[in-house]
């Protein structure tokens, strides 16, 4: 039986030209087993090689495919944002260029999504071909971003989603400056089930996510869902002032009996580490600030060049 339910693919690209061949063949030959019509939307990131090129050279034999190119790098996060606005499916599925999400497990999803959930989230089981520094990197990502945010995201949590169309209509109303997909897709509720997948080898090049980024991707997650790291400066900052306060005696006790005090090497350490303390406070501030700086300035989140996506 075929339904006329619609697909929405939606796949971030970024410098990702020797792999949107591939990656939209393999989904296309896995629609084909299925009872949906399904469309494939590229979302070209500021891409600096010829990942605009192939796409252009893709369309004309491919009929599922569209693009949304952006007039430079947005980020990950935005082009997903972007997908989601254009969207026209009845669910949509967002994943990755690099095969690393296998299109094999749709059809899973699919069936998630039938039984009447309206978010399916995929978890990554560990890779022991990954690195060890990679892994534990991972791991401590989500622990530090559970133990300080309010959201609670379970290790493994990718990008690699399905979303029913009501929870679309959701997030199109968001106009966050720098989203944090995974944390509002908890954030909202609805009904949500997990599948669990092993992921593939990248069929070419290399991650995008340094571990500059991955810092940079903590940090925004955290302060988008919390003031945690606001209340532990302040707690932070007291206790220390308490324990300056437990200090006095000692000195009126050197004073009085005139005896020296110590030398400048420790007078030195302790500026030291209540400066650095001080400047690691006024970061924490400094970031809220200017998450709300840039915000209240109301520009786009991202701009597209071009699309073949009629409204």
């Amino acid at each position: 039986m075929v339904s006329n339910k619609l697909v929405s693919i939606v796949l971030p690209a970024f410098n990702e030209s020797e792999n949107i061949v591939r990656v939209c063949s393999e989904i296309d030959n896995v629609f084909k087993k299925l009872p949906y019509s399904h469309e494939i939307i590229l979302v070209a990131d500021g891409c600096t090689d010829n990942t605009m090129e192939t796409i252009q050279e893709l369309i004309p034999n491919n009929e599922h495919v569209f693009f949304i190119e952006f007039s430079r790098n947005f980020g990950h996060q935005l082009a997903l944002k972007a997908g989601l606005d254009h969207a026209k499916g009845d669910c949509v599925v967002s994943m990755d260029c690099d095969l690393q999400h296998p299109p094999q497990l749709l059809p899973e999803l699919l069936r998630k999504w039938e039984e009447g959930f309206e978010i399916v989230y995929t978890v990554r089981l560990e890779d022991k071909r990954l690195p060890l520094a990679k892994r534990i990197s991972s791991n401590l990502f989500y622990k530090t971003l559970n133990s300080l945010s309010d959201v609670e995201l379970e290790s493994g949590s990718a990008d690699f989603r399905l979303l029913d169309k009501k929870v679309v209509s959701v997030i199109r109303n968001f106009n966050e400056n720098e989203p944090f997909l995974r944390g509002l897709f908890k954030w909202i509720g609805f009904t949500q089930t997990s599948v669990e997948y092993t992921p593939n080898s990248r069929y070419f090049g290399e991650s995008k996510y340094s571990v500059k980024k991955m810092i940079k991707f903590a940090l925004q997650g955290v302060t988008s869902f919390s003031i945690k790291p606001l209340y532990a400066a302040t707690y932070i900052g007291f206790a220390l002032s308490v324990l300056s306060i437990l200090y006095i005696p000692y000195v009126l006790y050197a004073f009085f009996m005139g005896e020296e005090v110590s030398g400048w090497a420790s007078i030195i350490i302790t500026i030291v580490f209540f400066g650095g303390l001080q400047l690691i406070i006024l970061g924490i501030i400094g970031i809220y600030i200017g998450k709300m700086f840039m915000q209240v300035k109301n520009r786009p989140n991202y701009i597209i060049r071009s699309t073949n996506i009629k409204e």
